[in-house]
């Protein structure tokens, strides 16, 4: 128990120490302290000049040179933003791509379903294989003397929402 105390009473000691710091410990930020403020207020003064605050004391040519750098940080900023949506046109457009070549394959999966279920004719294999999602054969795609003659004026063919 007197052992336990004892760690206690030392514990309670450092921790004073380490809340209160030495003299000469604090004279190093006591003097940086200063030089930090001025520093900061110098490099303040710019950046309000930039959102229009304290132009009164700059003269034609300051503010001709703030005019410029403005612009150039409006050009890049324009930049950018062309980068972007450009960026992202061609991104939707390749999601447009990529939902049409759905939707056909959808229409041909389809025709291909009303065919079989229909009994008409008997389904080529190359038919078949996309059916099993292996895809149409370059022949199959092209061939459209098989399909049937109602299924070309039919209003079932899905379309993009």
């Amino acid at each position: 128990m007197n052992e336990i105390l004892e760690r206690y009473r030392l514990h309670s000691q450092n921790i004073e120490r380490t809340e209160r710091p030495s003299s000469s410990e604090s004279q190093p930020v006591e003097i940086e302290r200063p030089m930090l403020s001025k520093e900061a207020a110098e490099k303040m003064g710019p950046l309000r000049k930039m959102i229009g605050e304290h132009l009164q004391g700059m003269n034609t040519e300051e503010l001709e040179q703030l005019e410029k750098s403005l612009e150039a940080g409006l050009s890049r900023l324009q930049m950018k933003k062309a980068e972007k949506i450009t960026t992202e046109i061609e991104s939707l457009q390749q999601k447009g791509r990529e939902l049409m070549e759905e939707n056909n394959r959808l229409k041909h999966q389809k025709m291909v379903m009303e065919m079989a279920r229909g009994g008409r004719q008997p389904i080529p294999a190359d038919l078949e294989n996309t059916i099993r999602g292996e895809g149409p054969s370059s022949e199959s795609a092209t061939n459209s003397s098989r399909l049937p003659r109602d299924y070309e004026s039919s209003d079932t063919s899905l379309k993009l929402g």
